[in-house]
This record gives structure tokens, sequence and C-alpha cells, in this order.
């Protein structure tokens, strides 16, 4: 398992290693789950006021299908630590965030002034999504707020 090379959370992370979903629903102690390519993140709903992390595996970049894992688990009301691991790349972790990952650990370390710079790229955006930001459009039509 990759370290956690970046958290925007203030609770504390979950030293557990995370179980499979299958096992998940078996344990009625485990508090982490890793969340393959072709698990199916709906089968986490009923269990989410127990969930504090789970972490996505990314085992290559172009494999996007932890980008809608995230957006069904945060839409659902997930609040506890949302982990993106893997093959995570630094053009690719300001979507992630905008997703809901709220926590990095890439199998190879990013540059933190590359990471930083990839975060703060754009200062508005066009689509709404679960990192709280308003669209553009919302902005010019006085809905929401910015950042």
């Amino acid at each position: 398992m990759a370290e956690v090379q970046f958290r925007f959370r203030d609770d504390e992370p979950v030293a557990d290693p995370g179980v499979t979903v299958d096992a998940f629903g078996e344990q009625t102690n485990a508090l982490a789950v890793r969340l393959e390519p072709g698990d199916e993140p709906r089968d986490l709903l009923p269990h989410l006021d127990r969930l504090r992390l789970v972490e996505v595996n990314f085992p290559s970049f172009g494999d996007g299908r932890g980008y809608s894992a995230a957006r069904v688990l945060r839409e659902a009301g997930y609040i506890g630590e949302l982990r993106a691991a893997g093959e995570v790349l630094v053009d690719q972790i300001a979507f992630m965030r905008r997703c809901g990952f709220d926590a990095f650990a890439p199998e190879v370390p990013l540059d933190p002034a590359d990471a930083e710079a990839a975060w703060s790229r754009y200062g508005e955006v066009y689509q709404p999504t679960t990192d709280g930001r308003t669209p553009i459009w919302g902005l010019r039509h006085g809905i929401g707020r910015r950042g």
C-alpha cells in the first residue's frame, strides 16, 4: 500500500488497511474498504454511517471508473476520507479533488510544487460537482459562492 502523500482533512487518519467490498459486508468491525475497478460503489451505500475510509484503486491512469465511484459515494452523503491510490498523476489530481477525493496515495510520489500548481490552476469551474465550488454560470447569475 502506498503512503498517503496529500490529505485534506482535519480528522485522524484511519490506520486500518481497507478490506475488499465483499469482505466489508461480512465484517461488522471494519472501518475501511478498498474499492477496485469493477467493484460496485453502490454496494457500500447501506454502510456509509460506519465507513471512515474508502480507498479507490487506480491501477492505470486511463481507468476512470474511480471518478464515478467517488461521485456516487459523495452524492449519496459519504463524508469520510476518500483516498485515490495507485496510478495517481499530477495532471489528474485537480479533477480527482473535484469529484470528492480528499486524500492521495500515489504509487510514485508527486512533486509537491507541481501538485500545488495543479490544484490552483483553474480559478473558475464549469461543471457542478461534489467539491462545493459554484460553476462560472452560477456565479454569473448570482447563485452560490466562489472557491
